[in-house]
């Protein structure tokens, strides 16, 4: 993005905030699945509660690896994924590496270019605070699919919008 309305890097970090916030909220449901619930195929895109997770956070993963220079050539694996607790433990690895390369952001940093290869190895390049948004964007629309899931299964889901995260934060950096 270019011009007004650009978002700058307080704002990058905001979004991350709430970001982990609200992939801390839907693991935190999903911890309370049984096995079989949390691997059920329920005929969504990503299949069940586990693969559409593991999707959400091989999207966080892979950019990450793209912004730090490294194109891997596929997204992680769902089956690597036996149980909700090996997931958040990979997922908390992640989500350390994101918030120290977040912090590290500055609103110059976030117009450079960054070209990468996607998984069938074709070349893109954007900006990298479009990568960013499309990454908060991503994960927000799968964390969706994921709470449709969670009623599905009869668990009760808590609110994952931006404006709850903002009253439980009090609207700091808003």
């Amino acid at each position: 993005m270019k011009g007004e309305g650009a978002m700058n890097a307080r704002d990058v970090g905001y979004l991350n905030d709430y970001n982990r916030w609200a992939n801390r909220r839907v693991l935190e449901i999903a911890s309370k699945l049984t096995p079989e619930q949390f691997t059920r195929d329920l005929q969504s895109s990503h299949r069940s509660v586990r693969d559409t997770l593991a999707h959400i956070l091989a999207g966080e993963w892979i950019w990450l690896e793209r912004w730090k220079g490294t194109s891997p050539g596929s997204l992680l694996n769902p089956t690597e994924f036996g149980t909700i607790e090996s997931l958040a433990s990979r997922w908390a690895g992640v989500e350390r590496d994101y918030q120290e390369y977040i912090n590290g952001l500055t609103d110059e940093l976030l117009t450079v270019v960054i070209s990468y290869r996607n998984t069938r190895g074709e070349e893109w390049a954007y900006p990298l605070g479009q990568m960013l948004q499309h990454v908060m964007n991503h994960s927000n629309y799968h964390r969706g699919q994921v709470t449709t899931l969670l009623r599905q299964l009869g668990a009760e889901v808590l609110p994952l919008d931006l404006l709850i995260f903002m009253d439980v934060k009090g609207n700091e950096g808003a």
